[in-house]
């Protein structure tokens, strides 16, 4: 299908559940634009510059991908992306409800905009860019959670 699709997130930093997402949906949709936000309300550890630096490099590989920051609603950045979906990951019932009520509000803003969700891979399901950033904060080996690049980066910033 020749369909467009947002992947938003903080992606504070990008870990390999998150790439999961990309990859797999890379074979249902022919463009997926990750939108790294920089309006979240929440202390990064990265820059969104960081952020997207990082993003690129970990989806490089990936047909159709492109990454760029944004501000400002979500439904916006949808639209002058000429898509009509959002993509999101559901990695337990716990975020369930969340996103549930993150999507009910994006179709009030635009009823044109629809959201669906993919479940990670079951290796990546318990992995947040929270955990990884502590393990790495506390000197632990994130090799498995992150790609090469982005753990190099946690390492230095956390040195």
């Amino acid at each position: 299908m020749n369909l467009a699709v947002v992947y938003p997130g903080t992606f504070d930093p990008i870990t390999n559940g998150h790439t999961d997402l990309v990859r797999r949906g890379s074979r249902v949709f022919s463009r997926i634009i990750v939108g790294v936000a920089s309006d979240t309300g929440k202390q990064t550890t990265f820059s969104l510059e960081e952020r997207v630096r990082l993003a690129r490099e970990a989806l490089s590989d990936v047909p159709g991908v492109t990454v760029t920051g944004f501000s400002g609603l979500l439904v916006n950045f949808v639209r002058t992306h000429d898509a009509s979906l959002i993509l999101r990951g559901l990695r337990a019932v716990s975020d369930f409800e969340h996103e549930f009520q993150l999507s009910s509000m994006n179709r009030k803003l635009d009823p044109d905009i629809e959201s669906i969700f993919l479940t990670p891979d079951e290796a990546y399901g318990f992995i947040s860019s929270s955990l990884v950033k502590e393990i790495a904060r506390l000197g632990g080996d994130v090799s498995d959670f992150v790609s090469p690049s982005v753990q190099k980066a946690l390492i230095t910033r956390f040195k």
